[in-house]
């Protein structure tokens, strides 16, 4: 602005010497009387947005009037009592070894998202205070229902129960065969929507190109890039979106069946928050020693507080190195809850109860070593899943061929509070 006046006084000076100095003060007196100059000050801070500040579901918001900017910031934290211990059992000697009590802080994270300069144009990243890890951070292009874009790095979309975040499951955590199936966190680009058509014509879709080296890894180990693609059936004419307990207490049911599958080449066999990690038996791979071929068959269902979900696995893993037998690993569960929110008089309004039963067997060959694992869960929502008290009892079962059966109880106790 002060570039353009002293340009403008310039050539008016230059004009002045031709016309006359008398003509030359009365333009400038008009141009940069005080009174002008000050009403276009606040004529241009009338164009500026106003901020309102308050509170949503997503934590405290800072979001201008014309609703072109949003800032959403929320902490979370999860407090966790469990005995013997904490960990699901990976090998036959965990079922063996001494048990400990405990107290602990899970996790605690800190989200952030909102949009700018646009309604559609969607940012959010998310931190993990407790191993200061950046674990989510992406921008999202949602103009259009039918078709959006994603990128950056998030939690794919492969698997329903990983997908739902960790404070927001029926149970105090996942099941036995997250660990060797899920996707977890990944950078690349997706196009994603959902084709909203009539009676059974109802489908949303995922599909993206990505790294395929787990969180916080930046480069590729070679020239593969991983593909993931999900195809998601509305059947009822409603996506459920990725949650579990039936907060909204459906009049009418609400259904999904899709099918996901991920193809990768890497050195990993398995990811999860920390990134890339190896399954039992693919240590120390080289880049790009491992094809990983999976996919995923899943189903979910609400009605009236009655919630279900299940997950069918299947994994290939080729070793493009040496010439050795394919390992082909599989997995399922099943799932169940019922949250009546007062449709039973002598039911605590707050109580939602759960139970789930998982198996996974981590070599199709030897189809007679399984693991199991049946869980039960209380919730008590204080503030939905934003502020909930949970009790879990889960009982593990491992069968190998060659050696006796072994189980295990593990009883856990979890307050999840966001703010």
């Amino acid at each position: 602005m002060r570039t353009m006046r002293r340009n403008l006084i310039i050539k008016l000076s230059q004009r002045g010497e031709q016309y006359g100095f008398t003509h030359f003060f009365i333009i400038l007196f008009f141009l940069f009387n005080p009174t002008n100059v000050l009403a276009q000050e606040e004529k241009a801070e009338d164009s500026l947005p106003k901020w309102n500040i308050g509170y949503s579901s997503k934590g405290f918001e800072l979001k201008s009037t014309d609703n072109l900017y949003k800032l959403q910031i929320q902490s979370r934290l999860q407090f966790r009592f469990a005995t013997p211990d904490d960990q699901d059992p990976i090998t036959f000697d965990d079922y063996d070894q001494e048990g400990t009590h405990l107290f602990k802080v899970n996790r605690a994270r800190l989200k952030v998202g909102g949009n700018a300069y646009r309604t559609w144009l969607k940012y959010y990243w998310e931190y993990d205070l407790v191993n200061s890890n950046l674990l989510d951070f992406r921008v999202m292009v949602e103009k259009w229902k039918w078709l959006s874009l994603k990128f950056g790095q998030w939690k794919l979309e492969y698997s329903r129960e990983r997908r739902i975040s960790s404070g927001e499951q029926q149970l105090v955590d996942r099941s036995i065969i997250n660990r060797p199936f899920t996707v977890d966190r990944q950078q690349g680009v997706e196009l994603y929507g959902r084709l909203d058509g009539k009676s059974l014509l109802d489908f949303s879709y995922w599909a993206a190109v990505l790294t395929g080296t787990g969180r916080g890894h930046n480069t590729n180990d070679d020239a593969h890039f991983m593909y993931f693609g999900r195809l998601q059936w509305n059947p009822l004419g409603e996506d459920m979106g990725f949650e579990s307990s039936d907060m909204d207490h459906h009049g009418k049911p609400a259904a999904i069946i899709a099918i996901a599958g991920v193809t990768n080449r890497s050195p990993y066999t398995r990811f999860s928050s920390s990134g890339g990690g190896e399954l039992l038996g693919f240590e120390d791979a080289e880049n790009g020693q491992y094809r990983v071929e999976q996919y995923n068959l899943e189903t979910a269902f609400v009605y009236k507080g009655i919630t279900w979900q299940s997950e069918w696995h299947h994994k290939k893993i080729i070793d493009m190195h040496n010439d050795v037998p394919d390992r082909l690993l599989k997995g399922y569960y099943l799932q169940a809850g019922y949250y009546p929110q007062g449709d039973i008089p002598w039911w605590p309004k707050p109580l939602e109860i759960a139970a789930r039963y998982s198996s996974y067997i981590p070599d199709s060959y030897l189809d007679q070593d399984h693991q199991d694992e049946l869980s039960c869960a209380l919730n008590w929502f204080f503030r939905g899943h934003k502020n909930k008290l949970t009790a879990e009892v889960s009982h593990f079962d491992y069968e190998q061929f060659d050696r006796q059966v072994d189980r295990k109880w593990r009883f856990r106790v979890q307050w999840e509070v966001s703010f």
